[in-house]
């Protein structure tokens, strides 16, 4: 698609503080898929459109995205604002975009608008993390710049600078810069460069360069300019339009002194007689006042940069691609109240989860790890540093650590709602979860898991996924915990064999509990036995002995080879379930929990399964059950067939740091 080209024309005025009012600059709308007046995509895009319009009260980070619906007629949106505004001027401008978006694109699929403090976009089809250069919208400044050779040489150099910055910032962090140059004596150049948080360093990093190498054909000799596109943006003013302190209420414009008349002689006169030369005896000053706070808040914030970057380890080599993530350790005991009981939300092999505040308000979960950890410091740092860099809607998010002494510290988003067996295995808070709400629980998590499995910078295999490490947020939606902690726990492994068996009795697949064998297939086996567990309502670690059934996986087998499979159902959703959804779960869960690994499906043909009812599922062979004895210390690998039963046992040792009944949030 060609550049969109437009023009806009931006006097240069003296600007002491930035206005905090979104004006309207462009909107896209493709018309190659459109929806029909009162459909279920429409319903479905107004509750995206109040998801994000309610998610933008009291954002900090200034971005949000989320989806509504399921196929052929669910939806994805985000919204993301200049990172300089203050929350309250975020949500203005996000109101104001959900509200004149339908006016603009009435009945296109696809849209999105641009503001000048705020960029608002949806699709049907998933774009998160995905970047996007097109459409790309060039705006410019008709007023010319005078010696244009050093101009460009000099908006290209601190271009680069700015995209560098904003591209490096630490995961969950704003990808967000703005820095000034001199151009004159009395004249500064202002950058302002931003891409969506959810693109990784590198993909931000090619959709600035991208839009940075258009200016010289776009706004090339002119005193401004901007180039929007979906996942990036860049603007240039010779005149301050970002907010370097906290914003105020924008003064009055200057009055504008017109030129005298040709010939006239005469001194031009503003308004109410005032002189041009009592002009500049005022406006110099203040902005000869101006320059000098720049000056001093550029000089106190780079000082305050050198002495952050000026942290080292024991081994005196600075830290460099992880400081960002870095927390002090006097940060995390204040945030915690010196890892107070009260502030105490589980525990597991793994450590304690606390309850936090950092300064800003912001509430985290402190996983304080315990000290069997395999690793060393860089290896540590390391590890973290990637898994931050995992970011899915449908995981925790890792937003930094604390490596101190023998403390390791990670410290994860909060998520309220506590962990699914909260609710799951409660019967007095069952009911609130009903079979909608369990149906997308269920996609959320083979969502996250298809994240983890294929398509992540990391191959993670989660090796303990059971219903207290799946978080549920505000909206009770499902977030993965716990993912890469065999990768955090150094734990021994060799081509996909491990020494130390590292998860939860019950949830294990024989391969990996028996031999320690472990592949993307062994997380699907635990996938399949939390399907059955989401679906009955009944946990499989405690299932002793119910209609003669050993476990949870042999009772729903029996029932499904008997035609009774509604009998495994959860009371509680007798009155709300969808009987194919149903029947299309259990028998997914029965697919995932087979014998033989290479009978189980994968999680992207489970998506697939989820959201297709075209799709033709296989007939699930009898499937493979691992117990717990109720000594604690042996598996038993059972193998039914028929009526008849064999069965064999295997001493199997049980790693101590695996989880147990942990809530981060």
């Amino acid at each position: 698609m060609s550049p969109l080209k437009l023009f806009i024309i931006l006097p240069f005025l003296l600007v002491i503080t930035v206005a905090q009012s979104p004006t309207y600059l462009y909107h896209f709308c493709s018309n190659t898929t459109t929806f029909t007046a009162n459909s279920t995509y429409q319903a479905n895009l107004n509750l995206l459109l109040s998801s994000l319009s309610s998610n933008s009260t009291g954002n900090n980070t200034g971005f949000y995205s989320t989806s509504t619906g399921r196929d052929p007629d669910d939806i994805y949106g985000l919204f993301l604002c200049r990172g300089d505004i203050t929350s309250d001027a975020c949500q203005t401008c996000v109101t104001l975009a959900t509200t004149e978006i339908v006016q603009r694109c009435p009945v296109e699929k696809e849209a999105i608008t641009w503001y000048d403090l705020c960029l608002l976009r949806y699709s049907n089809q998933s774009f998160f993390s995905i970047m996007s250069e097109q459409p790309m919208v060039y705006m410019w400044n008709t007023q010319n710049i005078t010696d244009q050779d050093r101009f460009n040489e000099l908006l290209s150099n601190s271009m680069n600078d700015a995209a560098t910055e904003a591209a490096n910032a630490s995961p969950g962090a704003k990808k967000f810069a703005v820095n000034e140059s001199n151009f004159t004596a009395f004249q500064k150049l202002y950058n302002l460069v931003q891409c969506t948080p959810d693109i990784s360093s590198s993909d931000c990093n090619r959709c600035l360069q991208v839009a940075i190498s258009n200016l010289p054909t776009c706004c090339g000799g002119k005193q401004g300019g901007r180039v929007l596109s979906p996942s990036c943006n860049i603007r240039y003013e010779s005149y301050p339009f970002y907010n370097a302190t906290t914003p105020r209420a924008p003064p009055p414009s200057p009055p504008v002194v017109p030129p005298p008349p040709a010939g006239s002689g005469t001194r031009p006169q503003g308004k109410s007689g005032i002189s041009a030369v009592t002009i500049v005896a005022i406006v110099v000053p203040i902005s000869i006042s101006i320059v000098l706070f720049c000056m001093g808040y550029c000089f106190l914030r780079r000082r305050a940069r050198k002495k952050y970057d000026a942290i080292q380890e024991d081994g005196g080599n600075e830290i460099s691609t992880v400081e960002s993530l870095q927390f002090d350790l006097s940060m995390i005991e204040a945030a915690t109240n010196n890892f107070s009981d009260d502030n105490k939300l589980g525990e597991g092999g793994f450590g304690v989860v606390y309850k936090g505040t950092l300064p800003n308000g912001r509430k985290v979960a402190v996983k304080r790890l315990s000290r069997s950890s395999g690793q060393g410091a860089e290896e540590f740092k390391n590890e973290v540093l990637l898994l931050a860099k995992l970011q899915h809607r449908n995981l925790v998010r890792l937003v930094g650590f604390c490596l101190e002494g023998e403390e390791k510290i990670l410290v994860y988003e909060f998520v309220p709602n506590k962990s699914l067996d909260y609710f799951l295995f409660d019967p007095e808070k069952q009911g609130k979860l009903d079979w909608e709400r369990r149906y997308k629980i269920i996609g959320g998590i083979a969502r996250g898991f298809l994240y983890l499995h294929e398509d992540s910078r990391l191959r993670i295999i989660h090796r303990d996924l059971k219903a207290s490490n799946v978080l549920l947020d505000q909206d009770m939606n499902p977030k993965i915990a716990d993912f890469g902690m065999a990768r955090i726990f150094g734990v021994d492994q060799s081509e996909g064999n491990t020494n130390r068996v590292v998860g939860t009795y019950g949830y294990m697949s024989p391969e990996y509990a028996m031999h320690g064998q472990f592949s993307v297939k062994s997380d699907m086996y635990s996938f399949g036995v939390l399907v059955l567990e989401i679906i009955s309502g009944k946990k499989n670690s405690s299932f002793y002995q119910i209609d003669g059934a050993y476990d949870l996986v042999s009772y729903v087998w029996k029932h499904w080879r008997n035609g009774t499979p509604l009998e495994v159902l959860d009371p509680v959703l007798i009155d709300s379930h969808s009987r194919n959804e149903v029947l299309r779960c259990i028998e997914i869960g029965l697919l995932c929990v087979q014998e033989d690994p290479a009978d189980r499906p994968t999680m992207g043909t489970v998506v697939l399964m989820l959201n297709s009812y075209s799709v033709t599922l296989p007939v699930p062979r009898q499937p493979a059950f691992v117990l717990n004895s109720r000594s604690g210390q042996s598996l038993t690998l059972k193998a039914l067939e028929s009526d008849q039963s064999t069965s064999k046992s295997a001493q199997c040792s049980v790693d101590e740091a695996s989880i147990t009944e942990v809530y981060p949030r």
